[in-house]
């Protein structure tokens, strides 16, 4: 089944136009974002709200249909973190210059592990830490607070 547009819209407002997993705003995005399905439609998910979340292309692609990943500090299985039943700021953190994700939980880093929310497989100069930079001297980074935690 498709997804209509109010339910897309639902997602994307729900979300404030933040990435669910990077924190990215989709308004200052070269492209709309996606409706990413929590538990993928391929491991039984459903199209109900309650399974959507709204990702950017990066983290939509580099989730795929994974649910789990390994911590890589204690080398732990354990799910990626699920903005349905997680708030985002209990599981990262900014670095001080608003450029990097901290995982702070075994979830939070192997989340950023499996999504490589950092693009640390590449020179900082060719990556999302970059674009992150511009954004911060803007002043539209990093997001002032999880939409989950606002009131």
């Amino acid at each position: 089944m498709t997804i209509d547009n109010a339910t897309k819209e639902l997602v994307r407002s729900r979300a404030n136009y933040l990435c669910e997993y990077c924190h990215s705003w989709e308004r200052i995005s070269a492209s709309r974002f996606t409706v990413d399905h929590v538990r993928p439609k391929s491991l039984a998910g459903s199209d109900d709200g309650n399974n959507l979340a709204l990702a950017c292309r990066r983290c939509n692609e580099r989730r795929y249909n994974f649910v789990t990943a390994i911590d890589p500090q204690t080398q732990s299985e354990v799910p990626i973190f699920n903005p349905r039943e997680q708030i985002w700021s209990e599981h990262f953190t900014w670095s001080q210059d608003g450029k990097t994700i901290i995982g702070t939980t075994q979830e939070g880093r192997a989340t950023c592990e499996r999504l490589d929310l950092n693009d640390e497989r590449y020179p900082v100069d060719d990556s999302i830490r970059s674009a992150r930079g511009f954004w911060v001297i803007a002043g539209l980074h990093p997001p002032a607070t999880d939409p989950r935690e606002s009131p």
